[in-house]
């Protein structure tokens, strides 16, 4: 079974026990939290869409902890007016295990 859900304007696709990276929750690690935005829930060939979502559906997960990503770079450069800026950035994610799809 898996499901599509969406969080903040990104979508994920979801599967019991996998381990996902979504953007930064103020949430406490070893709670648990609900997602409630699910597009789609497929179980072998029986698939219900939302339109948007399915109703009464929800998505419960384990907040493991917070991460960073991988530094990103930044050079800005103008030409012929000795300009350059260089910066990083790193994401910060919360790591979170889907625990339930309930349809």
């Amino acid at each position: 079974m898996y499901a599509i859900i969406r969080d903040r304007g990104m979508q994920y696709r979801v599967e019991k026990g996998q381990v996902v990276n979504i953007d930064l929750l103020d949430v406490e690690p070893g709670s648990q939290i609900e997602l409630g935005e699910v597009l789609l829930i497929g179980d072998g060939d029986a698939v219900q869409v939302g339109a948007p979502l399915v109703s009464g559906a929800v998505v419960k997960a384990e907040v493991l902890g917070m991460k960073k990503g991988e530094k990103i770079i930044v050079f800005r450069y103008r030409n012929k007016k000795r300009y350059r800026r260089r910066t990083g950035h790193r994401q910060r994610y919360t790591e979170i295990k889907i625990s339930d799809i309930l349809a």
